[in-house]
């Protein structure tokens, strides 16, 4: 074996791409007008029902859909600022 067959592994692990992404996300929503925004978002998603009697149940499933991506963001800042 010579050292031209070998090739360095470039890869980023899974878990490092995790966490840049986590501080993407915490510094983009750390600012004051990131604050407004998640605010916005949890009010007008989360904090609404997610499905009411006599709805499509499809439609509780879309809302959920809809929560987990607000409580994706906010655990990730989580954390981070663990």
């Amino acid at each position: 074996m010579s050292w031209d067959e070998i090739e360095p592994d470039v890869s980023i692990p899974e878990d490092r791409k995790r966490d840049d992404l986590d501080i993407l996300i915490a510094r983009t929503f750390s600012t004051e007008n990131g604050q407004k925004v998640l605010a916005w978002l949890r009010e007008t998603y989360l904090e609404n029902p997610s499905w009411q009697p006599g709805a499509e149940s499809s439609y509780g499933f879309y809302r959920e859909g809809q929560n987990a991506v607000i409580r994706d963001i906010e655990k990730r800042i989580k954390r981070i600022k663990e």
